[in-house]
């Protein structure tokens, strides 16, 4: 079985680009696929000189960041377990923004525009990084990127992704695009709460089957930053 192309070093600058994205950074997302993911893998046969990437990791509610530094490895080829979430986790983020870019225009809440609005970066960046990495992690092949621009693309809760957890309904979805003011807020939160919950699930199930060390940090970021949320949008809901 021949070698996984380009799943060293870049895939791990690949996700420091996400995490600096989670905190406003978008631009250096993009440098960063621009210069590493996206440049091709032209003198990868190269050994010496290779620079070490350094991953922004994000603390806890309170805690500051913390970074790590990681050489350049010979990374084993990631699992089939790894490769099916990000292929699944795509087309999941892909409704998240879908649900989420219908909030400036249709929620009352301020602060339900602005959770919606960190939603659609956030996650819009993590789809632009997961699919770079596919492309990397399957050398290329028909279906690892699912589509879409920027994030976003065509409506993500046909039968092919009805399975997966939390994904909202056809049904769901067009109740939340007809749905106006404190309607939307209340429909929007307890769909975005199911679907952050079938996210965690899918990140747990990943790092308990999986090695990559860019999925492994992915899954666990997607616990803790969709669980933070989670709790914010409970408390929206109480409020």
């Amino acid at each position: 079985m021949g070698t996984v192309p380009c799943v060293g070093t870049r895939r791990v600058e690949s996700l420091s680009g996400v995490r600096r994205a989670r905190n406003g950074g978008v631009p250096v997302l993009a440098a960063v696929l621009a210069a590493g993911l996206l440049s091709g893998c032209a003198g990868d046969d190269e050994p010496a000189a290779a620079p070490k990437a350094t991953m922004i990791v994000p603390g806890r509610p309170g805690e500051p960041n913390r970074t790590v530094t990681a050489g350049p490895t010979k990374a084993a080829p990631p699992t089939a377990a790894e490769i099916t979430f990000v292929q699944m986790m795509i087309p999941h983020h892909r409704q998240a923004l879908e649900m989420s870019v219908l909030a400036p225009g249709q929620a009352s809440d301020a602060k339900v525009k602005a959770l919606a609005e960190r939603i659609d970066v956030s996650q819009g960046a993590e789809i632009s990084a997961m699919q770079s990495w596919l492309r990397q992690a399957t050398g290329g092949r028909p279906g690892g990127g699912h589509g879409g621009h920027g994030g976003h693309g065509a409506p993500s809760a046909g039968p092919s992704h009805a399975n997966m957890p939390g994904m909202a309904t056809p049904e769901q979805l067009t109740r939340l695009q007809a749905a106006r003011g404190e309607e939307f807020d209340r429909l929007y939160l307890n769909l975005m709460i199911k679907h952050h919950e079938g996210a965690l699930v899918m990140a747990r199930d990943v790092l308990a089957q999986g090695t990559d060390v860019v999925v492994q940090e992915l899954a666990k970021d997607v616990l803790t930053s969709q669980q933070a949320e989670i709790v914010r949008m409970r408390d929206l809901l109480r409020a």
